[in-house]
């Protein structure tokens, strides 16, 4: 899902192609995109179902042909999951994207409102890691103490 004229999306919301295929030669089945993301078949119909993906197009016999512009969309959606960002708020956004460039505010105060989220979970890692260095120093510290005490 990047910003063209034609599908009004985001071309802000991923880093250009790291593709497997050029644009035009990018069809990818199911199968290929479950290789290339991670993500189960199941995941990437339910995330259809639900409005997360947009529109996939089909091929003549009916199976889902997905393209760069998905595969980046699934990017991000991916880099939005790992921020914890609630599925509801990834599926307003994605209905943000498609009504057009005037949700720009609003896109901006979702992502905003989960980067203060992110802030804060990171301060929390930060804390909790000094807590485990303090605590791993002790026994580092304490072990070695041990060894030295001991009868060679």
């Amino acid at each position: 899902m990047t910003e063209a004229a034609d599908n009004g999306t985001d071309i802000c919301s991923v880093p250009p192609g790291r593709h497997p295929r050029p644009d035009g030669q990018d069809s990818y089945t199911i199968s290929e995109v479950v290789a290339f993301t991670g993500l189960t078949a199941h995941t990437l119909r339910w995330y259809e179902r639900i409005g997360l993906m947009p529109h996939v197009d089909r091929s003549h016999t009916g199976q889902r042909r997905y393209c760069n512009a998905d595969l980046d969309w699934l990017d991000l959606v991916g880099k939005l999951r790992l921020t914890g960002m609630p599925v509801a708020d990834m599926v307003r956004y994605a209905e943000l994207v498609r009504a057009g460039d005037h949700t720009y505010g609003e896109r901006y105060e979702l992502l905003e409102a989960t980067r203060r989220d992110v802030l804060a979970r990171i301060a929390e890692l930060r804390d909790t890691l000094a807590v485990l260095d303090r605590k791993i120093d002790f026994y580092g510290d304490a072990g070695r103490a041990l060894a030295s005490e001991r009868p060679r």
